[in-house]
């Protein structure tokens, strides 16, 4: 496995690009919008530098991994000679649908297809495949240099070597992989979105504030980061499609808070925009 292809150049997939080429794989990042790609270059050229000036890389590696990367506008340029493909576009199944049929006529018969979705069914998508046993659900998370976690699902075709390919990449990437059977949400996604949507529901009705929020799950439950920090982090309306599929497959309880529908219509989408539950600068 030497050539991996990241088709979307926002936040997770130039994260993936980034781990991917200090793995040193050679990478090819693809998007069809060359301003995001310009923007991904400077992210990725950045973050790598500040790092190394941290002492969390090796200096010596950073121009040699930057190097390693090709950006590109045209999908075939990108996928035509990649052993593996990661997919990260928004969390559309439509979209996702298009892109892996496109995929699936431009790649090598040996190519294995990735998906990086925290909700999406690897199934359905690999179904509009002639390749569903190379097919596979990689969920990253964000921000992708920082998380050590991979989570890797296998649809119902899916071979065991694809998965161990899976596994092997993650290795390479410096990540810890847990396998997870298809279910809507997986694992972390399913549990996220559910405390999420009750932290949205606990501040809609006045238990505390978003800080107290936040502060107390920090603090009394120990975790790294309120649930209502995280998601202005993720992004409110990536959110709310989560929750939306979540609620279409799994029922009542994932039905998303009515304040978080409020906050996506009036454009407070977290961090990217400047403010969502918190306010920052922009």
């Amino acid at each position: 496995m030497k050539k991996l292809t990241v088709v979307g150049s926002g936040t997770m997939g130039r994260g993936i690009a980034y781990v991917a080429a200090l793995g040193e794989y050679q990478v090819y990042l693809q998007d069809i919008n060359q301003e995001s790609l310009d923007s991904a270059q400077r992210y990725i050229e950045i973050e790598m530098r500040k790092s190394a000036e941290r002492g969390f890389i090796n200096p010596e590696k950073v121009q040699s991994a930057l190097e390693r990367i090709t950006y590109t506008t045209s999908l075939e340029e990108a996928v035509g000679k990649a052993d593996i493909v990661i997919e990260a576009v928004f969390e559309l199944m439509d979209l996702k649908i298009e892109i892996f049929k496109k995929l699936d006529k431009l790649c090598p018969e040996h190519t294995v297809l990735a998906t990086n979705t925290s909700t999406m069914s690897p199934t359905e998508i690999a179904a509009q495949t002639s390749r569903p046993e190379k097919c596979i659900a990689m969920h990253f998370f964000n921000p992708v240099h920082k998380m050590k976690l991979i989570e890797i699902i296998r649809g119902l075709e899916t071979s065991d070597e694809t998965v161990a390919i899976a596994k092997e990449v993650g290795v390479r990437l410096g990540k810890e992989t847990v396998e997870v059977n298809e279910f809507p949400g997986f694992v972390t996604s399913r549990m996220n979105c559910l405390i999420g949507n009750e932290a949205m529901n606990m501040l809609m009705e006045g238990v505390a504030s978003a800080e107290d929020i936040d502060k107390a799950l920090k603090l009394g439950l120990n975790h790294p980061m309120g649930p209502l920090e995280l998601a202005d982090l993720v992004g409110l309306d990536t959110r709310l499609r989560n929750m939306e599929y979540l609620y279409k497959t799994l029922g009542e309880k994932y039905r998303p808070c009515p304040l978080l529908v409020k906050y996506v219509k009036a454009g407070r989408l977290g961090r990217k925009s400047g403010a969502g539950f918190h306010i920052y600068n922009k």
